[in-house]
């Protein structure tokens, strides 16, 4: 059986180019992992906007309109707030479109890539039902 043996001149070169890659390895991975969260952050919003939207324009009532938002994003931490909400007309009358609009700042978790990042998740219905 033939032993291949690795010279004293390359020991430590496996330790050095795994300390070199390390750093962009975990760059990558806490990425991959902050733009999961924000991606998701995201689709919640833009689904509780179209969720307030549907209910404005069954109901015609912005509070509840505004109080289904904020339900339908129960994973959005921090939660959506009744001031992050514009509802637009504030009286939906039959034919015309409501659009709701959640105006969003999201905290980003490792800090890499910015404290904060804007979100804005955005629904639109047929008043009227």
């Amino acid at each position: 059986m033939c032993k291949t043996r690795i010279s004293r001149s390359e020991d430590g070169a496996a330790a050095v180019e795994f300390a070199l890659v390390l750093p962009v390895l975990l760059l990558l991975i806490l990425g991959l992992i902050e733009f999961s969260l924000v991606f998701n952050s995201q689709i919640s919003l833009t689904n509780a906007a179209r969720e307030g939207a549907r209910v404005m324009a069954i109901q015609n009532d912005p509070a509840v309109a505004r109080a289904a938002t904020i339900n339908a994003a129960p994973s959005v931490n921090p939660a959506v707030t009744a001031g992050e909400i514009t509802i637009v007309p504030a009286d939906c009358r039959a034919g015309d479109t409501v659009t709701v609009t959640i105006d969003y700042t999201a905290d980003l978790l490792t800090g890499f890539f910015g404290d904060e990042l804007g979100l804005r998740g955005q629904g639109v219905m047929l008043c009227g039902g």
